[in-house]
């Protein structure tokens, strides 16, 4: 947090309006799942079309943000991944290192805890939950059973759950309490929403997001979610943003992909071209057909952050949350 408050400020003080909050890095495509609501250009790539790692590292030095992503496709399978995950934190960022879990103990074998690094579980529900939508069985187990080991090892361990139309929220409101149980430190859970049908229509529409989020914030009051408590608020409908789709900017193995993380605009080769080719003032106004059932944590977060000057009660209602969490 106070990382990103000196950022914020150094902008500030450059007259930025517009600067990145959080680098999406995908290293590559490849992935040893084909989840349901994964489009096939996360998990279709081959392993020979992947980002060397010295442009992964000049796509943090570019982009500048605080705080790393590392995506993809499945992380793990990065033969570089450990050597990355060292450059980045010697580049003094914080890294959330998302993953699936199942190949989780090659990175263990090479890495080491670092108060810099987060290990991102993706966790969908319980076993039978869980295991359908990854369509495939034992996910499930493996993946918790990382999660114990990680923390065994001294990891900062949070996991990122998807909420799909078919989600049930009493399971929701379960799988919470079990893994703060096994001690997981925060969780984090994201609308699935309906921009793009794939394979069967599992995303939501906006009003079938505010219902589920409704839960979502109340469920926020009893465990550690990492959500702000202003974005479930948006989430839930009871306040609104424009989007900040600069403020997850995305590098993949094709170039900067813009608009935003999920949309298929165009791909840039470099930074500069990606931060003054993308018409940043049409895609904050959430105008597009493909927009409009958007309420995605990667361009809404954002929005949070940098509209909270705006009310004293938000910022004591964020500072409140910094202080618990």
């Amino acid at each position: 947090m106070t990382d990103m408050i000196g950022w914020q400020f150094r902008n500030w003080r450059r007259g930025n309006t517009r600067y990145p909050y959080v680098l999406m890095l995908e290293p590559l495509h490849t992935c040893n799942l084909a989840c349901i609501g994964c489009s096939p250009e996360r998990y279709n790539g081959d392993l020979k079309d992947r980002l060397p790692l010295q442009d992964c590292l000049q796509a943090v030095d570019e982009c500048g943000a605080p705080v790393v992503s590392i995506c993809g496709g499945e992380p793990t399978i990065y033969p570089e991944l450990s050597e990355l995950v060292d450059a980045i934190i010697a580049r003094k960022r914080h890294i959330y290192l998302c993953t699936n879990g199942l190949l989780l103990e090659r990175y263990f074998k090479k890495g080491r805890p670092h108060k810099r690094l987060s290990i991102n579980v993706h966790i969908d529900g319980m076993r039978a939950t869980h295991d359908m939508v990854t369509d495939r069985a034992g996910v499930f187990d493996k993946a918790i059973e990382m999660i114990k080991e990680g923390k065994r090892l001294g990891y900062h361990v949070c996991t990122n759950t998807t909420i799909y139309r078919e989600t049930n929220m009493d399971e929701i409101e379960e799988m919470c309490g079990f893994l703060q149980g096994i001690g997981v430190d925060g969780i984090l859970i994201s609308p699935g929403y309906h921009y793009e049908k794939l394979k069967e229509n599992h995303f939501l529409f906006k009003n079938e997001v505010h219902e589920k989020f409704k839960r979502v914030l109340e469920l926020s009051k009893k465990y550690r979610l990492y959500s702000t408590p202003l974005f479930l608020q948006f989430a839930a409908g009871q306040r609104d943003y424009p989007c900040t789709p600069w403020g997850n900017p995305t590098r993949t193995p094709k170039g900067w992909k813009g608009p935003c993380y999920l949309i298929e605009g165009g791909y840039y080769k470099t930074w500069q071209e990606f931060w003054t080719g993308v018409d940043w003032d049409y895609w904050e106004k959430r105008v597009d057909a493909k927009c409009q059932d958007c309420l995605m944590h990667s361009g809404f977060e954002p929005s949070v952050v940098r509209h909270l000057g705006a009310s004293p009660r938000d910022l004591l209602t964020m500072a409140k949350w910094n202080f618990v969490a």
